[in-house]
């Protein structure tokens, strides 16, 4: 059987669980990941035997091949200019992408280049965007006229810890989501600050971020790594439910339940979208574009067989 080829932009909490995703998944094979230099030797076992190199051209020509696949591993805010570089060397793309008011303007601008070097991208397959996104289009086809709420938590979110982080004066940092109901939500983030550095400019600063100035905040500030340990877990979940009728039926009611490992979740669905990117013509796609058969491994009929 031939493996799909892929490589890992990335070795943080997604990156790792990426890899244990890729060891486990019989038709994909791991050519490598792709790091900064200076990171070079870090986090050995995190690698589990997987080569590690510094870009692309490096690990082709240690590998004899490009890779098919680049599972985008990095933060949101570095997706687009990294994903455009690999889809111009020819090869498809996948990310989490998780800046939801984002998406479409990273859609368009990644179908230019997908179609110009015909290649393929999946954007936002995570699970929010990437699955809910997918079950929120099927409560809506089922209950065409109603109201959906997705109610994310209690846990930590990966995108607004990583935006937080990458402020000036943070040397660590974890975001928790809080659910509100009716699909709001307010953010509890725990601050390590640098020394030396001003509380309130940080507050401040988290406040004007576009990940948190949307939602109700609180800002706690931690002294040690290991009291920022002691609430930092990867838990993590989601309440969909959505209200409506079906024709001129009305009082349907519809509810999706989830509680998961966040990094482990996101991996999963990263590597099977990397799996439905050989499946696609070329062009840049969500998740609810892709047909959920190209997620899975093995044949197309034999799943039709077995799940329908």
């Amino acid at each position: 059987m031939s493996h799909i080829t892929v490589a890992v932009h990335g070795l943080g909490n997604i990156g790792k669980k990426v890899i244990e995703s890729l060891e486990a998944a019989s038709d994909m094979r791991c050519l490598g990941v792709l790091r900064r230099a200076s990171s070079l030797g870090t986090e050995s076992p995190a690698l589990r035997g997987v080569p590690e190199f510094t870009s692309l051209t490096e690990l082709a020509k240690a590998q004899g091949q490009l890779p098919q696949v680049v599972i985008l591993c990095g933060p949101s805010r570095a997706v687009p200019a990294d994903a455009a570089a690999y889809l111009a060397a020819g090869v498809n793309t996948v990310d989490s992408f998780d800046i939801h008011q984002e998406i479409l303007p990273l859609v368009k601008k990644l179908d230019e280049t997908t179609r110009a070097h015909g290649c393929v991208s999946i954007s936002g397959a995570g699970w929010d965007p990437g699955t809910d996104s997918v079950f929120r289009a099927l409560f809506e086809a089922m209950a065409p006229s109603g109201t959906t709420f997705t109610n994310f938590g209690l846990g930590r979110s990966m995108g607004h810890s990583v935006a937080v982080r990458a402020l000036p004066g943070v040397a660590d940092a974890a975001s928790l989501t809080i659910p509100m109901g009716g699909g709001r939500h307010s953010r509890l983030v725990y601050v390590l600050p640098q020394s030396g550095i001003s509380e309130a400019s940080i507050r401040e600063a988290i406040a004007a971020d576009p990940y948190f100035m949307h939602d109700p905040l609180e800002v706690r500030f931690v002294r040690t790594p290991h009291e920022l340990a002691s609430v930092a877990d990867n838990s993590h979940g989601v309440l969909m439910e959505r209200t409506g009728a079906s024709g001129l039926t009305s009082n349907q009611r519809l509810q999706f339940d989830m509680r998961i490992d966040n990094p482990a979740m996101t991996a999963s669905v990263l590597v099977a979208s990397a799996r439905a990117t050989t499946r696609l013509a070329p062009g840049a796609y969500t998740l609810i574009d892709v047909p959920p058969v190209a997620l899975l491994p093995g044949e197309r009929l034999d799943h039709v067989a077995r799940l329908v």
